[in-house]
């Protein structure tokens, strides 16, 4: 048997656009070659992989099975490429970071300055997205390792609690007259919310912390960062419930107040996640030391 990792490259590639024609430009070949490449494939291991309904390739029960296979040896494939290509097997070039939305934009500057300084030779390529997304590019080994806002219950996944983040509720000065003490959960309830969008990790803490004390909890907007979310508070169109981190700028400026509430404390656990079948190289495994004590 002789199969090739060009083969499994145009395998996963037929595997995730569903026809030889967009996987071709995916591998930059020819649709007649990557067909060619795919029948070979087939040929070699003597059965089929797809189940060809009409133009469309959907992978069969074979199939299925060669997916994360094939995964696990492009990965390892790509890790000895980057382990000989820099000098220094623990520089962070070469690095496929993800990171949930709030981590990558608020939090991962700083943990890059500390870990690597400003005169790094190179730092990793950060995929940004809500935490869902990231979840789905790790199991897909389309990054390395992410930097999540929430646990996932993905059986793929190795999950290592990381460090702690408190949300606090915020609202312009000006939205409503508030108490001199602790707003009552009856305000907040009739109080509208800018939420983030479903399958952000700030969105299912908010959904489990905030729900449970305000079951009549109301949207009155949805956003997919929570930039847009914090300028959406302070400009008076409803409360939102953030990571202290996120709004720290605009508490600053007097744009936004932090409300005290009758809600508890507020706090949630961020984690380092990576696949259970990932190779940790020794530059990954680097990486994954300098964020377990970094302290921000």
């Amino acid at each position: 048997m002789h199969l090739t990792l060009r083969q499994l490259q145009i395998f996963l590639a037929v595997a995730r656009t569903g026809s030889t024609t967009a996987a071709a430009g995916a591998v930059a070949l020819s649709q007649s070659a990557t067909s060619a490449a795919l029948n070979e494939l087939e040929h070699q291991l003597a059965i089929k992989l797809f189940d060809r309904i009409g133009n469309k390739l959907v992978l069969n029960d074979s199939g299925r099975v060669l997916l994360p296979q094939a995964h696990q040896l492009l990965d390892a494939a790509t890790n000895i490429e980057q382990l000989f290509q820099i000098a220094d097997p623990l520089s962070a070039t070469g690095l496929r970071i993800g990171a949930s939305t709030t981590i990558g934009s608020y939090l991962l500057p700083t943990l890059f300055a500390q870990a690597f300084g400003r005169a790094a030779a190179g730092y990793p390529r950060v995929t940004i997205a809500n935490t869902a997304q990231i979840v789905a590019a790790i199991v897909n080994f389309e990054v390395d390792v992410g930097l999540l806002e929430g646990p996932s219950t993905d059986p793929d996944l190795i999950m290592l609690p990381w460090i702690d983040d408190e949300l606090i509720v915020v609202a312009a000065p000006d939205y409503a007259i508030w108490p001199d003490g602790p707003v009552s959960l009856a305000l907040l309830e009739c109080a509208g919310w800018l939420l983030r969008e479903p399958g952000s990790g700030t969105r299912e803490t908010v959904d489990q912390a905030l729900r449970v004390h305000l079951p009549g909890l109301r949207s009155v907007g949805e956003f997919g960062n929570s930039e847009a979310i914090k300028h959406a508070a302070a400009a008076g169109l409803g409360l939102a419930c953030l990571s202290r981190c996120v709004v720290s700028d605009l508490i600053g400026l007097g744009r936004l107040i932090e409300l005290k509430t009758a809600l508890p404390t507020l706090h949630r656990q961020f984690y380092l996640a990576h696949s259970k079948h990932k190779n940790l190289s020794p530059r990954l495994r680097h990486f994954l030391g300098l964020c377990q004590h970094w302290t921000r």
